[in-house]
């Protein structure tokens, strides 16, 4: 009897030490795979900055391929750009994810002109990694779903098939945002494809391309009952980046 009861004890305590370390791996593991990180982007007459953080988890043994989940905060300047039509059942006639491939019916799509733009969004992310060597990462990240907010703007409507050809109309960016299939997305969205190099433990320096969506919605519905409009933009991309728990 009493080796039974010291058997049992031995257990629960091998069982509790093995929750134990378990826990405190799981805790030390979230620490270590958090990234905070300061993007530029610009393309000439466009800019955006970024701030980001972003949680890595390892989907192999090696631990070199990551995905994770972060919040990033956008915001785009920019002046003299055109923002086109933007609903996909206008561009492509149809919506859901055939429109990746689909034609452009550019007799559905308009222009809005706006001299000077300016818009902030925030967003949760979608992030995939791989690293060499633990000093290498080469990335993808995309916005999910969040919000945009910004000054109204005054653009210029341009449609040569619409009497309110060369009218000025008021607009702001469109408040919700939301990753689908191309032209089916709604609102501003920003994405990055980049190569991370750690020059420190803790510190890294990133450079790639960002590729942003920017959206106005305009006060009036204009020709075809349409009132948003997007702006496309691939941009050159540097970056840093600090991992504080590393």
């Amino acid at each position: 009897m009493k080796k039974n009861i010291v058997l049992a004890t031995v257990i629960l305590l091998i069982i509790n030490k093995g929750f134990a370390q378990e826990s405190t791996a799981l805790t030390k593991g979230y620490k270590f795979n958090n990234n905070f990180d300061i993007a530029l982007a610009t393309s000439g007459n466009q800019s955006l900055g970024a701030l980001s953080w972003t949680h890595f988890n390892a989907v192999n043994k090696k631990a070199k391929f990551k995905v994770g989940y972060g919040i990033r905060f956008s915001s785009q300047i920019g002046k003299d750009l055109y923002y086109v039509t933007a609903p996909a059942k206008l561009t492509s006639k149809q919506t859901g994810p055939q429109v990746l491939f689909s034609k452009i019916y550019n007799e559905n799509i308009d222009s809005f002109y706006v001299n000077r733009a300016q818009n902030n969004f925030l967003n949760i992310s979608i992030n995939l990694q791989y690293t060499i060597k633990n000093k290498y990462d080469i990335g993808f990240n995309i916005d999910a779903v969040g919000f945009s907010f910004g000054a109204k703007t005054t653009g210029q409507y341009i449609s040569y098939q619409s009497q309110d050809n060369g009218t000025m109309q008021k607009a702001k960016p469109t408040a919700f945002n939301l990753l689908l299939v191309s032209d089916n997305d709604i609102g501003s969205l920003n994405s990055e494809i980049y190569f991370r190099y750690w020059f420190k433990t803790r510190w890294a320096v990133k450079a790639g391309a960002s590729f942003a969506f920017t959206e106005y919605t305009t006060e009036n519905k204009l020709r075809l009952e349409n009132d948003r409009w997007r702006n496309k933009s691939l941009m050159g991309m540097i970056g840093i980046s600090f991992s504080p728990f590393k």
